[in-house]
């Protein structure tokens, strides 16, 4: 029999969701940076088996919205309750348990099995993670609870183990040879946003939406024209830098990573444009692919 199934990974920004995606499918499908808020759409990832294919979903983290992109980053983790066969829901050591209660309480209600992962624990001690461990016991009583280090791949096989077992029986819901459900452009737009969140400081990163606009693929070579859209002129100042050196600097680190990505020679050109207050605008949300209702 064949197993298949939906399997969604929510919580807080910044404790590890892209990491543990990438370490579980075996392939970099999510942007994981230091920074919070780095994933801002639903992504998924694809592994599959003879038997088996499980549909990872990547989802921003979990914040009260402060404009209305935030508001539409939360409908992507909130309705990634909605449709999970198996939901990681996954925490820290650093963060406070009750951080987002209300988040929380819909995961509780959820009828569905919920593996609670407690990431980072090398920054952490024993005593300290069984204190934590017993918090959430009250605070989830029907979850599993399983310490893990995303980033040194500990206990990543035991999630793995637990998934297969809970996994629904069911045909495959994509194509076997299909990593994501994403087209390339979106992987192109996710690698150039990375690349400025570890290069600029502060606010930039945040105001800033990246858009293919060519993606012309030959046998060896892809040409990619991208424009990074800014919320005001001074942004786009930063953005370029003196003489063009910081747009350069990101173009070339985009570039490479792209390289990796595709396995082929990448010709990237950037341009850098002022869209006013774009996270703030229904129609310009909805043209960069957000989920507004």
């Amino acid at each position: 029999m064949h197993k298949a199934g939906f399997v969604n990974i929510v919580g807080n920004p910044n404790v590890g969701k892209s990491t543990l995606m990438n370490a579980l499918v075996g392939e970099r499908i999510s942007i994981a940076t230091f920074k919070a808020q780095t994933t801002r759409h639903r992504i998924m990832g694809i592994y599959n088996t003879e038997e088996m294919q499980i549909v990872f979903s990547d989802t921003p983290g979990v914040v009260k919205p402060a404009y209305k992109l935030q508001e539409s980053m939360l409908n992507f983790s909130t309705s990634a309750l909605a449709d999970a066969d198996v939901l990681l829901y996954v925490t820290d050591v650093i963060e406070i348990p009750d951080k987002n209660n209300e988040f929380i309480e819909k995961v509780r209600h959820q009828t569905i099995p919920v593996l609670l992962l407690i990431n980072k624990i090398d920054l952490s001690n024993q005593d300290k993670l069984s204190e934590l461990v017993d918090e959430w016991k009250s605070l989830m009583p029907q979850a599993e609870i399983i310490p893990i280090s995303a980033l040194s791949k500990f206990n990543v096989d035991y999630i793995m183990k637990r998934i297969k077992e809970l996994l629904p029986d069911s045909p495959p819901y994509f194509d076997k040879d299909q990593l994501t459900d994403k087209p390339a452009r979106f992987f192109v737009n996710e690698i150039i946003r990375e690349k400025i969140l570890l290069y600029y400081d502060k606010e930039i990163p945040y105001s800033v939406e990246v858009v293919v606009e060519q993606f012309k693929e030959d046998p060896k070579l892809i040409h990619i024209n991208a424009v990074i859209y800014v919320e005001r002129e001074s942004q786009k100042g930063i953005i370029i830098g003196k003489q063009g050196k910081a747009l350069k600097k990101v173009a070339t680190e985009a570039r490479r990573e792209l390289e990796k990505f595709f396995g082929k020679t990448i010709f990237l050109e950037t341009y850098v444009k002022v869209d006013k207050d774009w996270r703030s605008s229904d129609k310009e949300l909805r043209n960069f692919g957000y989920q507004l209702d």
